[in-house]
């Protein structure tokens, strides 16, 4: 007999670029049994093919800009006033490149998936392509992904999950991000199957 499904949880993706992980979302989702319901996915712009893409999946999609806000506190509030609505009760950060506040009742409900292994290579300005070039100019041998809860700090809050690879001697920053890519398809899926499991059985 197989274990019993925990419930989906019910979540909101922000995402800013190409949506290449909330359609590996979608995939889990739908071929793979993935315990998640996508309420609503919120761009940072309207010109990018994740919306696209959220769109075809028929997933209620808004764009946000943060200069539409006058403050952090005013951008706080249009980013997670459409999750309320939504009674989405998590937050996934796909690839979102903008620094966000996380409000009270969404403390420990924010995760996001980061191309290194946190503390190394992150923080302000660590992102995409710049993690992989790093990485290769210090010369490590193991890079991966990380899984974490989001604080008001970039890349700063618990870490639920990492995945390691090797990186080759021959390594380029394209060939490591495309390993590290691979790697963070299936943490974030494991990652939220594991958060889903833990907040069913509290």
């Amino acid at each position: 007999m197989s274990p019993r499904q925990p419930p989906a949880l019910p979540i909101a993706v922000f995402l800013s670029g190409g949506g290449r992980t909330l359609k590996n979302l979608i995939e889990h989702r739908d071929q793979h049994g993935l315990p998640i319901d996508i309420r609503l996915v919120i761009s940072s712009s309207a010109k990018v093919a994740g919306v696209e893409i959220a769109r075809a999946a028929g997933i209620d999609t808004r764009v946000v800009l943060r200069s539409s806000c006058d403050s952090p506190e005013a951008y706080r509030e249009a980013m997670f006033g459409p999750c309320r609505e939504a009674a989405a009760g998590w937050v996934v950060m796909a690839g979102f490149l903008k620094h966000v506040l996380i409000p009270d009742d969404y403390v420990g409900r924010v995760i996001n998936i980061h191309p290194s292994l946190i503390p190394a290579f992150s923080g302000a300005g660590m992102h995409g392509m710049h993690v992989h070039r790093a990485a290769i100019a210090r010369g490590v041998r193991y890079s991966g992904c990380t899984v974490h809860f989001v604080d008001n700090v970039y890349d700063n809050g618990p870490i639920i999950l990492q995945r390691v690879c090797p990186v080759g001697q021959d390594a380029t920053a394209e060939s490591l991000a495309d390993d590290v890519f691979r790697l963070e398809c299936e943490a974030l899926p494991a990652a939220l199957r594991q958060l889903a499991t833990t907040t069913s059985a509290d």
